[in-house]
């Protein structure tokens, strides 16, 4: 991807140690999962203090703990421990941090015509950088979260050292594959806005288990097709480079819900899915990137 030397947007909350800005450092204790993608600012998560003890026993049988809790859509990948920050060069987190901060005022540029054509303000969504645990309004979440999206705050947050573990551990590695993780997490706020997140927050609560992860899919999938959009968009300003469209769809089915489970307990459990499978989100990706158009990404009232 050619993004060296474009505009970097000031959409972007640093947190990480000492160069937090924009508001108090964060405790690193805790590191509690977070209290559900979704969720509306103010809203207690009374079960959080039994987390710790459950969580890798959920884990072992199939079922995702966060989904259990409420779920996180909003999050990219769960569940999956990140690299520690400080195994990350100062010179490497420098250029990450320009990387995202451009990749951010690019996925801007795009949803702001996008959002006006269809005659919705884009209110832009910040960025937080964070290292090991965060508190954000939705809860306090850990690296091992992924990066996620919370509707109570309007904010995207990740450690940037989950790009190293997409990189090493899921075998996803690329820029443009990085800039699809901060164009989907974009896509849960642009859902925010018109008004998905706040209807499946509505309706999942006479949701049954079951019900609840196949909506989640669905907005998950939907993510993906809009961070298709975005890509359709950069393509167009001929920023892609020869491979790039490949290593997207690569980290899409790399972090697909089956994949994930192969790799990380050797079989599937269906039932618990929360994401969607690789195939699916590789085609969703592909069909927002392919269409560019919003009407493309209804996955509520289509196959998916």
């Amino acid at each position: 991807m050619d993004w060296k030397g474009r505009r970097q947007s000031d959409n972007i909350e640093d947190r990480r140690g000492s160069r937090s800005r924009g508001g108090n450092p964060f405790g690193r204790g805790g590191m509690r999962l977070p209290s559900g993608g979704i969720r509306r600012s103010g809203l207690s998560f009374k079960t959080i203090l039994i987390i710790g003890v459950v969580y890798l026993v959920l884990k072992l049988v199939g079922i995702d703990p966060l989904q259990l809790l409420g779920g996180d859509p909003g999050a990219i990948l769960t569940g999956q421990p990140s690299a520690p920050a400080n195994q990350i060069s100062p010179a490497r987190q420098d250029e990450m941090t320009q990387f995202v901060a451009t990749v951010l005022a690019e996925t801007e540029d795009v949803w702001n015509g996008i959002m006006q054509s269809q005659g919705f303000d884009y209110p832009e969504p910040t960025l937080v950088l964070f290292s090991g645990a965060v508190a954000s309004a939705c809860g306090n979440a850990s690296s091992a979260s992924g990066p996620f999206y919370c509707p109570g705050d309007q904010k995207v947050y990740i450690d940037l050292s989950f790009f190293d573990e997409l990189a090493q551990r899921f075998k996803a590695s690329g820029d443009f594959a990085q800039a699809y993780v901060i164009a989907h997490e974009v896509g849960h706020h642009v859902q925010n806005l018109i008004g998905v997140l706040p209807r499946f927050n509505q309706m999942r609560r006479s949701m049954s288990q079951a019900e609840q992860n196949q909506m989640s899919i669905r907005v998950e999938l939907q993510a993906d097709c809009f961070a298709g959009i975005w890509g359709h968009y950069t393509a167009q300003k001929g920023l892609l480079e020869r491979g790039d469209l490949e290593e997207a769809l690569n980290a899409a089915q790399q972090i697909g819900d089956d994949t994930i489970q192969r790799r990380t307990q050797g079989y599937i459990v269906p039932e618990s899915f929360s994401h969607g499978t690789a195939a699916q989100r590789k085609t969703w990706f592909a069909r927002g990137f392919d269409s560019g158009r919003l009407e493309a990404c209804d996955t509520f009232n289509n196959p998916v």
